[in-house]
């Protein structure tokens, strides 16, 4: 049976494992490097997990992860959103998202997420889910010629 939890800071070792998982398998679709986040410390790990981060679980075995936090007033920024390639296509994302959606209307915000170009799984899953395409685009990271585009859940 799959089960969805949100991550409290003794959870650093998962949040850790699980990031390092997604950064090494899709380096590409990260504002990230794993080389950068293989230095964080205990405590830098601690910090990030004690925000709002969501696993799936598959089996018992973690399978997909993602994060949200409040990027402007009123708004929530869905970020580090994961799932293992063995465990892609049974909906284990679909289950995350909704998890940080809800957690982000019970706080009265909007939600927002930025997807990589040509990343058409993650588009299909996010505009299914409901989430529209802003027009909205900024490079992936300082020196990528990749480029992110925003996405938002329309209200209600």
């Amino acid at each position: 049976m799959d089960t969805i939890r949100v991550l409290e800071a003794d959870d650093w070792e998962l949040l850790r494992d699980l990031r390092l998982r997604a950064l090494a398998d899709a380096p590409e679709a990260y504002c990230s490097t794993v080389e950068r986040e293989l230095a964080f410390t205990e405590s830098d790990w601690r910090q990030r997990s004690g925000g709002l981060s969501v696993v799936a679980f598959a089996g018992g075995e973690p399978a997909a992860i993602g994060g949200g936090f409040s990027s402007t007033p009123g708004w929530m920024q869905v970020v580090g959103m994961w799932t293992a390639p063995e465990h892609r296509g049974r909906g284990l994302a679909t289950a995350v998202l909704g998890e940080l959606v809800h957690h982000a209307r019970t706080q009265g915000q909007r939600v927002t997420l930025d997807v990589v170009e040509g990343n058409t799984a993650a588009e299909s899953t996010y505009t299914h889910f409901g989430f529209v395409p802003t027009g909205e685009s900024e490079p992936l990271r300082e020196g990528s010629d990749l480029l992110v585009w925003r996405y938002v859940l329309p209200a209600g």
